[in-house]
């Protein structure tokens, strides 16, 4: 499955970080995980960390599918609002999401802080109403924030345009936020992990996977044989390959950056990243080189060849609105890509096992717009799964959901 187009700009600004040996001899592990993305990454140092022993594989080089592609806002804001969330889920378990991924950006930071370079920056993130009708629902989400402590400020549309120049109905300024190469972390999370006796391969290919009482044996394209104590899919969206129906939704999501940029010039766009309320939104953050990089237009299409031909037209309409935004800024597309995303109901993800897999083979579907806070939090969850232990997220973010 190809899941991006164009020139993602981490990948072209990082390149291939380092080289992972493909999996040739037969193997054991406490735990396998196939795909060596962000997510992949992120659950293989947490349960290194905790004493497993993980072998991680991915079919391709290491952070070449989705997670070149993402745009990388670290938000706890769920793209389902807060207040839709409590009327599907209760208020109780829409506040806890929330709360999660709150906590989920501190642990970002952490393992950020704990590596180094890899362009972790705090923001702030301004949620802006598209049109005066979203002003009245924006409010009642805002409220509701503030009545369960989240770090919110409300902007009527004046303040808006003095302290950020656009204008907008009205707008909600939210703590904490921010933002990350992807590609980097992931690289850098990998290099340290097998630089401590971690198995990494990539270009290594699962062709078969036999699930049995006490373990999984995974049979590789190359004849070798990984086998262990469980297998965690974190393939990001052809992990739904391995299920029997789809529990999500493919669409296509499109993104480019501009060439560097003064941060004068720049202004509150340095430390801000904007998003609004209508859907697809148009969203636009910085990079740690000071590039505008500008997202949205989504679509459903999931068809690659069709999906790379729109990457320039879709590229163009969203230089045009956010010059319109900006114009005093140069908004050129430099760099301009496309990526496979998945949507859930509900917005929120789904790990640990499917009833049609068994309880040895847990999975790692970090959809929608939070996928890398999701993927934090995924972590923890999936090692309490491993460990046999209790999780407060399990009710939430679990295949349970698909039978309430």
């Amino acid at each position: 499955m190809d899941l991006k187009s164009g020139y993602p700009f981490w990948a072209v600004k990082n390149g291939l970080m380092h080289a992972f040996p493909p999996l040739q001899n037969d193997t054991r592990c406490d735990v396998a995980i196939i795909g060596g993305g962000i997510s992949g990454a992120l659950i293989a140092d947490t349960l290194s960390a905790a004493g497993h022993e993980v072998v991680v594989v991915e079919q391709r080089d290491i952070g070449w599918g989705s997670t070149a592609a993402s745009t990388a806002l670290l938000q706890y804001e769920i793209d389902t609002h807060l207040a839709e969330l409590a009327e599907s889920l209760g208020k109780d378990n829409a506040v806890l999401a929330y709360r999660a991924c709150v906590d989920a950006i501190g642990m970002l930071e952490e393992v950020a802080n704990g590596l180094g370079d890899v362009g972790f920056e705090k923001r702030d993130s301004l949620y802006c109403a598209s049109r005066r009708r979203d002003k009245g629902p924006l409010q009642e989400e805002f409220e509701l924030r503030r009545k369960h402590g989240f770090d919110v400020s409300w902007l009527a549309s004046g303040e808006v345009k003095e302290r950020f120049g656009i204008p907008a109905p009205a707008a909600i300024l939210n703590r904490p936020a921010a933002s990350v190469d992807p590609y980097r972390l992931t690289y850098r999370l990998l290099t340290r992990l097998q630089e401590r006796g971690v198995g990494v391969h990539d270009r290594t290919r699962v062709a078969r996977v036999v699930t049995r009482p006490r373990s999984v044996d995974l049979e590789l394209e190359n004849g070798a044989r990984l086998i262990a104590g469980h297998v965690i899919v974190a393939a990001g969206y052809e992990g739904e390959n391995f299920l029997p129906k789809n529990v999500a939704s493919n669409r296509s999501s499109y993104a480019f950056v501009t060439d560097p940029i003064s941060r004068d010039d720049l202004g509150v766009l340095a430390t801000t990243m904007m998003w609004e309320t209508a859907r697809p939104y148009l969203y636009l953050r910085t990079t740690s080189d000071n590039r505008l990089l500008v997202g949205g237009e989504d679509d459903r299409l999931d068809i690659p060849r069709r999906r790379d031909a729109m990457v320039d037209r879709k590229a163009r309409s969203l230089a045009k609105k956010a010059q319109k935004l900006f114009p005093h800024l140069d908004i050129t597309p430099t760099f301009s890509w496309a990526g496979t995303f998945a949507e859930t109901s509900d917005g929120l993800p789904y790990f640990g096992p499917h009833p049609a897999t068994g309880p040895r083979m847990l999975f790692a579907m970090a959809y929608g717009g939070n996928g890398i806070t999701y993927s934090m939090l995924g972590a923890g969850l999936l090692q309490a799964m491993v460990e046999g232990k209790p999780h407060r997220l399990a009710p939430l973010f679990t295949f349970e959901r698909l039978n309430t």
